[in-house]
């Protein structure tokens, strides 16, 4: 068996109480309209989130999030030598690289998602378009836990299981695998030559600084977020917490930063699907829902495959 048994992340719970009924909707009609009304920052619609329930809201997000035990490198020396641009956009930086917005659908499981996302970036990135593949998320979710979990994993779980045994492309692991399949495959789905894709180092980007630093010597990063109802309403502009409670956590990639009308912003891919948001990216504000608090990234090992 290839997987990795993590039994410390169920301590962790929601730093905040849970205030409304599963069967409530998650971004009512006057939630929305009160979001619009009291600030200019960002929009909110209702064309993604619909008549989504908290029930069913919490199924697109984790209760808990990890803690990201890895290599805290000392990144003084890249900082000092490093000019952080203004603004910063991956898209136009390696516009080979940046592969599409995923879906993760109603297992969530953002942490294999963004993992998968951000490496298969960063192995076209290192090895200057050579390695151009999408890697499997079913791959982590089904491999990386002893039972197959879409809430079970997270960030640190993800990588380590990576750095460990490698994840291998979409079209070997495929996202359907998730829903069809209880173990871990050993077998391409069509038959195809396995190869897996690991890292040699994970590192972790601890505040603002560092996680530019992380992204302009190397591609996007990983990050953790807290996630509220309004997000969910999110449709453009820069986002900011407004209202509402705090329904779970999520992962995502992130690819550069901007500014706007004097607001600092991080660009982020999520994995639900290009409906939401801003064509599935979205723009959120430095400091806000713990984004900028601590990214995770691997270094590609693109010659071990």
């Amino acid at each position: 068996m290839r997987y990795l048994l993590f039994v410390s992340i169920c301590a962790l719970a929601f730093s905040g109480p849970i205030l409304f009924q599963d069967s409530d909707l998650v971004a009512p009609q006057e939630m929305i309209d009160e979001i619009n009304r009291v600030q200019d920052s960002w929009t909110a619609s209702s064309d993604w989130v619909g008549n989504m329930t908290v029930a069913e809201a919490k199924q697109r997000v984790a209760p808990t999030i990890g803690s990201q035990k890895f290599l805290k490198k000392n990144w003084g020396a890249l900082l000092d030598n490093l000019s952080v641009p203004a603004s910063f956009d991956a898209r136009q930086q390696w516009p080979n690289c940046i592969h599409p917005i995923q879906n993760d659908g109603n297992c969530h499981a953002g942490w294999a998602f963004a993992a998968a996302d951000t490496l298969s970036d960063r192995f076209c990135i290192a090895s200057n378009g050579t390695v151009n593949v999408v890697l499997s998320a079913a791959e982590i979710v089904l491999c990386s836990l002893e039972k197959p979990s879409c809430i079970g994993g997270t960030t640190d779980v993800a990588w380590t299981f990576i750095q460990q045994y490698g994840t291998n492309s979409e079209r070997c692991t495929p996202q359907s695998l998730i829903a069809t399949s209880k173990v871990c495959p050993t077998v391409c789905h069509p038959i195809d030559i396995i190869i897996y894709y690991k890292v040699k180092k994970i590192y972790t980007f601890q505040g603002q600084p560092e996680i530019q630093a992380g992204i302009l010597s190397g591609g996007p990063v990983e990050v953790n977020m807290e996630v509220y109802q309004d997000f969910l309403t999110y449709k453009g502009g820069v986002y900011k917490h407004t209202t509402g409670n705090l329904v779970g956590y999520t992962s995502v990639k992130v690819i550069g930063w901007g500014n706007q009308n004097g607001t600092n912003y991080w660009i982020a891919a999520n994995a639900w699907g290009t409906s939401w948001g801003l064509q599935g990216y979205f723009w959120i504000a430095f400091g806000q829902c713990n984004f900028d608090v601590e990214a995770i990234a691997g270094k590609p090992d693109y010659k071990a495959q």
